[in-house]
């Protein structure tokens, strides 16, 4: 019993000492997150940045008990916290006055890293490495960063959803990432068979590593890498779903609340590709004569 109670008391945050923390983050951080709603987060390219904030959260909130734990009694990096810390301020100071995304989110990662410096030290931050590194994918690329990787995709994702509904005898030519299907024209747009989704949903995969936690390293490195031609393949379905759509029950359909469900699709069908291909990972993964070892077993 005593030994329970002591891991116990371990686990558990002093409230009085990180609400201050928590209010001055809120003072810092509801402004920027405020206009991210109500602006580049409710676009369709951007939809997923709220979902990676969540995500991000709740990872920290799980992760808590155990950074509480490793970094009890240990040396705490004062210095160095508060040199980031600074820097972190004077970053977001930079990006909040200029509107500067990639500063402004960006600072917010790294006030995180500093205060977890400052109150727990290296082991703290070691220990939630994860959702930090997770929250880079809520940060927005630069424009031309994505418009220069996302029309080879867009193209790719429209040959090939064209080749398949020709395949299924659909009348159905392309020129470029415009399709066209009976007497409609469909514009493969960024959001269909952008750079994004493939973030959003290598991001999704990764959560899910995080979650399962697999002991193999194998069976981890191969389903993250595996998770590009998946968003890929999630991608072309998304695509042929929307065409379908439109040629079935007409452009008001496909442009309207079906376009929605299109997107709803492309994060299912992705999902059940990642569950599949971790499911034949681990059986591939028991089919080696060599046992991995264990990751992070002391």
């Amino acid at each position: 019993m005593f030994s329970l109670l002591s891991k116990q008391d371990i686990s558990s945050p002093n409230t009085s000492e990180w609400w201050p923390i928590l209010l001055g983050l809120c003072v810092l951080y509801v402004p920027t997150f405020y206009s991210l709603f109500i602006g580049l987060w409710s676009t369709e390219e951007q939809a997923h940045g709220p979902i990676i904030l969540f995500l991000a959260l709740w990872l920290l909130y799980r992760q808590w008990a155990e950074m509480t734990e490793k970094s009890e009694g240990k040396s705490t990096s004062v210095v160095l916290g508060w040199l980031f810390f600074f820097i972190a301020l004077l970053v977001y100071i930079i990006g909040r006055s200029q509107q500067i995304l990639v500063f402004e989110i960006g600072s917010f990662i790294a006030v995180l890293t500093a205060i977890l410096l400052i109150k727990r030290g290296g082991s703290a931050l070691k220990a939630m490495w994860f959702p930090l590194f997770f929250l880079l994918f809520m940060i927005p690329l630069p424009g031309q960063v994505v418009s220069l990787l996302t029309m080879p995709m867009k193209i790719a994702v429209s040959y090939v959803a064209e080749n398949i509904l020709f395949w299924a005898n659909y009348p159905i030519a392309r020129t470029g990432v415009i399709l066209q299907i009976g007497q409609y024209q469909l514009l493969v747009a960024d959001a269909c068979a952008g750079l994004q989704t493939l973030l959003t949903l290598e991001a999704l995969g990764l959560f899910y590593l995080n979650v399962v936690h697999h002991t193999s390293v194998f069976r981890n490195v191969a389903l993250a890498i595996l998770v590009i031609p998946i968003s890929f393949t999630a991608n072309v379905i998304r695509v042929i779903v929307l065409t379908l759509i439109t040629y079935h029950y007409g452009d008001a359909a496909g442009q309207g609340f079906l376009h929605g469900f299109a997107g709803m699709v492309l994060f299912i069908s992705a999902l059940i590709l990642i569950l599949s291909t971790d499911r034949f990972l681990q059986y591939f993964v028991k089919a080696q004569p060599i046992t991995v070892p264990r990751v992070g077993n002391n």
